[in-house]
């Protein structure tokens, strides 16, 4: 099997993934997964569409993440490595598409408007 790349974005994320062959190991911007995200919750976010599939220990997982915060990044991990996934093998799909990982999540924080303390939040009225 060739390199499988792939990308995935949510808030101001973005995951680029190249995916080979291996043992199960995930190295995120030259480092571990458990060293990247020690958060277990944000661990298993990543790993969900390999363990929906049942494949966490067939493929080596390179990734560079970039912007956003750590949820995002977690979440736009998840994107990539299920498009990466579906690349290999377009029949998981179906499964992927099920449990809600081929999806992406569209949501951006809305732009701050002058005059105004925040997006939509006004300054307190006074009458006197």
């Amino acid at each position: 099997m060739e390199v499988v790349n792939a990308l995935g974005r949510r808030k101001a994320a973005v995951a680029r993934i190249f995916v080979s062959e291996g043992t199960g190991k995930i190295v995120i911007n030259k480092r571990d997964l458990e060293v990247y995200f020690p958060n277990p919750i944000l661990q298993y976010i990543v790993k969900q569409p390999l363990n929906t599939l049942g494949a966490a220990e067939k493929y080596d997982i390179k990734v560079n993440l970039d912007g956003g915060g750590v949820k995002g990044q977690a979440e736009a991990l998840r994107l990539a490595i299920a498009r990466a996934l579906v690349k290999i093998n377009p029949e998981d799909k179906v499964a992927l598409r099920a449990e809600g990982f081929m999806t992406r999540d569209a949501r951006e924080v809305e732009r701050k408007k002058p005059g105004r303390p925040k997006a939509r939040r006004r300054f307190q009225f006074s009458k006197r």
